[in-house]
């Protein structure tokens, strides 16, 4: 497959309901807006077509396949009923060939078995849908995947820190993160968002914030609220230093996605607000080569609710 190919895949589900039809082919139709090729039933199977040529076609074709492990998904491969009885035997045979492939995806999705894949799939690492809270995040794993980005990119290897050169040196064993962290209370950050888990620490003591960002594109990014109390968007104002009033603002998502120009707004749990304002931001596969991120940011002082210049 070319550079410029797009990754074809097979969605191997099975009908349990029109919700979770429908479930699918939303997850499916955002796959095909960020460049993946996906063969779904839906879409591609027509009144009076060969079922089971159609599963054997796509899933021959198909560089990676999702199958969506629901409760009546794990029952009937198991059972080998139905068409994802037949899916499961072509698959298997695959599995056969190339144990240490890949290729398929276990996507949990309305599961609440204590073994949530069918057996034969059963050592393969899945990816779990279930809390549409963390949607966000999943789908990020599940795109980046699929394109081959690497997710947590391996770090260089570094020296023996216990190694004996002229003189000895004591180890480093402090690993710190200083190159993702800034303890001034204003100033403009800019870093690969693909490193140290997309965080960034501003502040220090009760002041410190870890800033929390993925899911790139070419003008937008995800800003969560993991390792803070609340996140949210300030819409009204177009500089920090317009806002007086932090806590109005909507908080009750999980995650928020601020375009440029946009600005965010977290309370951490000591209860200071923090404001950052999305300057500049590129993702490899949008027009770009690398992950950069580049936000300015102010942390209002004395838990103050105002990022107004005139704190007293």
């Amino acid at each position: 497959m070319s550079d410029m190919e797009a990754p074809k895949v097979f969605v191997s589900y099975s009908h349990d309901s029109e919700s979770h039809k429908a479930w699918v082919e939303n997850l499916a139709g955002r796959l095909v807006k960020n460049g993946v090729d996906v063969i779904l039933d839906q879409w591609d199977l027509r009144l009076g077509g060969d079922l089971p040529l159609f599963m054997e076609h796509g899933l021959t074709d198909a560089k990676r396949v999702l199958a969506v492990c629901t409760n009546r998904y794990v029952e009937k491969a198991n059972l080998g009923q139905g068409g994802v009885g037949y899916e499961r035997m072509i698959l298997t045979a695959g599995l056969m060939k190339d144990i240490s492939s890949d290729r398929i995806i276990p996507i949990i999705r309305e599961n609440s078995l204590d073994e949530p894949t069918p057996t034969f799939l059963s050592t393969r690492r899945y990816i779990d849908f279930r809390d549409n809270a963390q949607y966000e995040g999943h789908y990020s794993e599940l795109i980046r995947d699929i394109h081959g980005v690497r997710i947590k990119p391996r770090p260089a290897l570094g020296p023996n820190p216990f190694a004996e050169t002229q003189a000895r040196i004591e180890p480093a064993v402090s690993f710190s993160s200083s190159r993702y962290a800034s303890a001034s209370m204003s100033g403009v950050v800019e870093f690969d968002y693909s490193n140290n888990d997309g965080r960034f620490s501003v502040g220090e003591g009760d002041y410190q914030f870890v800033l929390i960002w993925g899911g790139g594109s070419s003008n937008s990014i995800y800003a969560y609220r993991d390792a803070t109390t609340t996140v949210a968007l300030a819409e009204d104002v177009q500089e920090i230093a317009d806002i007086t009033d932090a806590s109005l603002y909507d908080t009750s998502s999980r995650v928020r996605r601020p375009h440029i120009g946009d600005i965010v707004v977290w309370r951490n749990q000591s209860g200071y607000y923090a404001a950052a304002k999305l300057e500049h931001v590129e993702a490899h596969g949008y027009g770009s080569t690398k992950y950069a991120l580049r936000f300015s940011y102010v942390i209002a002082p004395n838990k103050s609710i105002s990022f107004k210049n005139d704190h007293s």
